[in-house]
């Protein structure tokens, strides 16, 4: 039987990161809260069947049914007009949250093409990571047969860390591939 992540994170990192940090009490240990993963598909302002695509390859990807997001304000060098349609995105909570980052950190990233290692810089200052790919090929589930476009993603990982080190600790005890 295949042991889940978050098992794995209860059983093995939550000590760890106990001992190593001088934690009083397993409630002061990081975890994760979300994975919120947005497609931005700026050409949807002139075709609307682009659009459709990326809400299909997001709900492949992630199995949930992604949100449309839409135009804040006018921008006329973009001719992008408010209330526009110009992305989709899905936030994953829970256990779907789990599976996603272990296929993501498992299966995905290792099939980018020169993959060396993430660049540990692109945290936020308080705990929280972000993730941008190329193409949306690196899953499994897409068929390449069956695109029409190759797009690329925003992946965002929120912790309860309060500093980055924490979250890079947490990360990479949880198989996180950072270049070293």
């Amino acid at each position: 039987m295949k042991v889940r992540l978050h098992e794995k994170y209860l059983k093995d990192v939550v000590p760890k990161l106990m001992k190593e940090n001088d934690y009083k009490s397993v409630m002061q240990v990081p975890k994760l809260s979300k994975i919120s993963i947005n497609i931005g598909v700026g050409e949807a302002t002139q075709n609307s069947k682009l659009i459709e695509a990326a809400i299909g390859d997001l709900t492949i990807i992630t199995g949930r049914k992604p949100k449309v997001t839409k135009a804040k304000k006018s921008i006329s060098n973009f001719k992008l007009r408010k209330g526009v349609t110009i992305g989709c995105m899905v936030t994953l909570r829970r256990e779907a949250m789990y599976e996603f980052y272990d296929r993501l950190v498992n299966v995905a990233i290792p099939r980018i093409r020169d993959f060396r290692g993430i660049s540990p810089k692109s945290f936020d200052g308080r705990g929280n990571f972000n993730l941008g790919l190329k193409e949306q090929l690196i899953f499994p589930e897409i068929e390449y047969d069956k695109i029409d476009k190759i797009r690329g993603m925003n992946i965002s990982i929120s912790t309860t860390a309060k500093t980055d080190d924490e979250a890079r600790q947490l990360l990479t005890e949880m198989g996180f591939p950072f270049r070293s």
